[in-house]
């Protein structure tokens, strides 16, 4: 079913995290809350830690009153693309340790051959020695 609010993408959302511009994504919908930071209960901080990802479960984990969720639909800018927001946060999030080994190792294929090959010729070499 077509939509007719305005889509926007998680990285256009996160590009909105600072105190006079801030953007946050609950429930598939986005958020300008620039204007409610300072009267927001638990301080500024607490929603722009939210910024630039989802934050559904923050929300609901601060247990918001009924009337803190209307008052919220009323800053309602838009909804979230589905399509582009998968795919947007997988590139940036940060590449893992095992992750950069993998590339490394591709990258570099040779060095660890190379070791094998020289721990076996140092193994061979030692066995003939030993035997004579």
């Amino acid at each position: 079913m077509p939509t007719l609010t305005k889509l926007y993408t998680m990285q256009e959302a996160s590009q909105h995290n600072t105190k006079d511009d801030c953007w946050i994504v609950v429930d598939g919908k986005v958020y300008d809350v620039s204007t409610y930071l300072d009267d927001h209960p638990g301080g500024d901080d607490v929603i722009l830690a939210t910024t630039g990802k989802d934050a559904t479960d923050d929300f609901e984990d601060a247990g918001h009153s009924k009337s803190a969720k209307e008052l919220m639909e009323t800053m309602c800018i838009g909804e979230l693309d589905t399509d582009t927001s998968a795919s947007a946060e997988l590139e940036n999030q940060p590449t893992g340790y095992p992750q950069k080994l993998m590339i490394l190792t591709k990258q570099y294929w040779a060095v660890p051959a190379a070791v094998v090959g020289i721990s076996v010729v140092v193994g061979f070499v030692y066995l003939r020695k030993k035997n004579t």
